[in-house]
């Protein structure tokens, strides 16, 4: 589904990827882990097309799609470490926004929306676990409430790999739980490719098949979480042991 090759960007002689290669099976679950400034949401920008890598290129099922466009990928979901939302506009109307505009109709300020794609909509809304919040002000969602928000938005999108950024970066213990297991149900309800970034190691261990860990910039290790466990450098660089 997603490869990636030799990725290298530098801002100011500062390496911030330095030839990172991973691939992403086909409705495969992966986790990208590494400590603070490792180098995870900058290779994150390089996939989606935020950032243009100096070297290297990323290829999306078969297709190179190095450097393109974040909304010509329309195929691939988005989450980020901060949420974005409609703050203003309801639940509903923010999953409704994503359906129309992903579906060509956000063009037409004539035409009247309120009524179309409602039964996706709501039916989106009671797969993440928000029809009882549907009529509420988006911006008065707890934290968790809106990344659920937030993963609701990058569904509308119709994807086929969901890319996400520390999903559960702000949450409590017991809204971490609850939304590793959405997102995990989710992903395998769909057959979505999954690829995240996370610093809680529960969480990492607790649902991903294979783990690419980053340190300065660079992979120092991957593979299935096991075997990242005994990885005696990833213990020494980034659980922090010496041996």
């Amino acid at each position: 589904m997603l490869e990636v090759r030799d990725l290298i960007k530098v801002f100011d002689g500062f390496v911030a990827v330095g030839g990172v290669s991973l691939d992403a099976p086909r409705g495969s679950i992966g986790a990208i882990i590494g400590p603070n400034g490792a180098g995870k949401t900058t290779l994150f920008n390089l996939i989606t097309g935020h950032l243009r890598p100096d070297r290297g290129h990323v290829k999306l099922n078969g297709r190179d799609v190095t450097g393109i466009a974040p909304h010509d990928l329309c195929r691939l979901g988005r989450s980020f470490q901060r949420t974005n939302i409609f703050p203003r506009l309801t639940v509903f109307q923010n999953v409704q926004a994503a359906f129309l505009s992903h579906r060509g109709r956000g063009w037409n300020l004539m035409a009247s929306v309120e009524r179309l794609y409602r039964d996706e909509t709501l039916a989106l809304l009671e797969s993440i676990g928000l029809t009882d919040r549907a009529g509420e002000v988006a911006g008065f969602l707890s934290h968790g409430g809106q990344k659920q928000l937030e993963l609701g938005l990058a569904l509308a999108l119709e994807p086929e790999i969901l890319l996400l950024d520390e999903p559960t970066a702000g949450m409590s213990a017991t809204e971490t739980r609850e939304a590793i297991r959405l997102i995990e149900r989710i992903a395998r309800e769909r057959g979505l490719t999954l690829l995240f970034t996370e610093h809680d190691m529960e969480v990492v261990f607790s649902i991903a098949e294979r783990i690419t860990v980053l340190h300065q910039g660079r992979v120092i290790a991957d593979g299935p979480p096991a075997e990242v466990r005994r990885d005696e450098g990833v213990r020494r660089v980034y659980l922090g042991e010496r041996h």
